[in-house]
């Protein structure tokens, strides 16, 4: 069993480095060690593992930069330029967070943690079709509970690790003033070059779903409903057999530690802060469908909720009727009889762009501008064969994440080709440069007031190691 390319293949450099409280010494394999003990044999002993530091309650061993390299290079990151030293110093800033966070109280609770490691094992099962034995077999595990344990271990210290970090840059903004500064600080050669963008403008059609077959959905989920409060059955048993979502199925409907932050549509989280434990709402609709839902507890802010979700079946008459909508749009778009902005207002059944006559807004800038180079595969290839202002053909698209299908026509507009960036026009992705220099900044200056206050002790074979942080205090040396 190979943990350590378990690992690599996995997760980050951050999650390597586990505990260890000294030295790993192993006796020569031909002593008898029945025998009475003669001291006056020279008995051989080699050191297969050793301390390379300490960082608080942590230690890191040699071992450990050796995982942290076959991590890497799992991972087909070159490594050529990558030395022990600079592994060692990553591993140490991982342990100095984790320390750190334990004694600022920053918790994962088991539950959490318990929710992780469903998650992840459910998204390699859906790699593998749902063959345990395959994922057993990539990660070098003998069971599944094996794998469990393993995950665990690693998405708590990886978790420890994230919150701490975020807690340091959660709240830090840059002013338009500080954007400027940056900008015009960088000289004007070594500015850099923005790939080839364009602001994308959509319309989209949905197929409409007849009225009788929501209400057979919704009528089935109010029988679920009767036999859960009036016949004992168990929520989680009516999830397993009948919920459509794939991300809780398994699980019996289960998602814990749901908060009013959490990356749930609001109908959901609305719901699922309106009930008391062991309620069960009626059923109410999203955008992936009908659901019913309870809560197991409360914890605070954060509850522990089940659901079952049911989607209505869009028969095929209606796909047709919606292929034949978005033929039209386009056609009155075409012949000049309304602007494709006029058009997605009028005719658009996504709520999110039509009222901005279809424009997207790119989801990791906020803006309206889309770099070709780092754009999302689907969308690249509906887009990079358009020219300005041509409207594609219909495209028929499956959203994964809510199971939508839907017909849409794409405009591209306002093309910039490769070039260095310019102030006015990229003012938004400088502004996210502006912010990830502010928050890197904070991260070291929070590391060297951490490392003064926290026990370090790094060994004698790396103490000659040019750090990128002063891990090797004075009186190390």
């Amino acid at each position: 069993m190979n943990k350590n390319i378990f690992a690599g293949m996995m997760l980050t450099l951050s999650v390597f480095g586990a505990n260890a409280q000294e030295d790993v010494v192993a006796m020569n394999t031909d002593e008898v060690v029945a025998e009475p003990k003669d001291t006056t044999v020279v008995r051989n002993y080699v050191k297969v593992d050793g301390v390379a530091s300490v960082v608080g309650d942590y230690i890191i061993l040699d071992s450990d930069i050796e995982k942290a390299l076959i991590s890497l290079k799992s991972q087909d990151v070159n490594t050529d330029n990558i030395s022990s030293c600079n592994l060692l110093g990553k591993l140490m800033e991982d342990k100095l967070f984790m320390h750190q966070a334990i004694q600022d109280s920053i918790e994962v609770t088991d539950t959490e943690i318990r929710a992780m490691v469903d998650r992840r094992v459910d998204y390699f099962l859906e790699s593998t079709g749902g063959d345990l034995s395959k994922v057993l077999e990539i990660y070098k595990m003998d069971s599944e509970g094996e794998l469990r344990e393993e995950l665990t271990e690693i998405l708590k210290e990886q978790e420890l690790t994230n919150r701490m970090r975020t807690q340091i840059t959660d709240k830090i903004e840059v002013t338009p003033e500080e954007v400027r500064q940056f900008f015009y600080s960088i000289p004007e050669e070594e500015r850099p070059t923005f790939g080839k963008s364009v602001e994308i403008s959509q319309i989209v059609v949905e197929p409409e779903i007849p009225a009788e077959e929501t209400e057979k959905v919704v009528e089935k989920l109010r029988k679920m409903k009767e036999d859960i409060e009036d016949n004992g059955v168990r929520f989680s048993s009516k999830a397993m057999l009948y919920s459509q979502d794939p991300g809780s199925k398994t699980r019996g409907g289960l998602y814990v530690g749901i908060t009013r932050k959490s990356q749930f549509v609001k109908e959901f989280k609305d719901i699922a802060f309106s009930l008391q434990e062991g309620e069960v709402s009626d059923p109410f609709k999203t955008e992936f469908g009908w659901h019913i839902l309870t809560v197991d507890k409360v914890r605070g802010e954060q509850r522990d909720i089940r659901h079952i979700l049911i989607k209505p079946e869009i028969p095929r008459s209606a796909v047709t009727k919606a292929k034949a909508e978005i033929d039209s749009i386009r056609q009155l778009i075409l012949d000049d009889k309304i602007s494709f902005e006029e058009a997605a207002k009028s005719f658009s059944d996504e709520k999110e762009t039509k009222d901005e006559g279809g424009k997207l807004i790119n989801p990791r800038t906020f803006d309206f501008r889309f770099e070709l180079s780092k754009m999302d595969p689907t969308m690249y290839s509906n887009v990079s064969e358009l020219k300005e202002s041509e409207i594609s053909q219909p495209i028929y698209e499956q959203d994964d994440r809510s199971g939508r299908i839907y017909y849409k026509i794409i405009k591209v507009s306002n093309l910039l080709d490769d070039h260095k960036a310019d102030y006015s026009k990229d003012y938004t992705r400088i502004q996210e440069l502006a912010l990830q220099d502010k928050q890197l900044n904070e991260v070291k200056d929070w590391i060297q007031k951490k490392i003064k206050d926290t026990y370090i002790s790094v060994s004698e074979d790396h103490e000659g190691c040019d750090f990128a942080n002063d891990w090797v205090k004075e009186e190390d040396q």
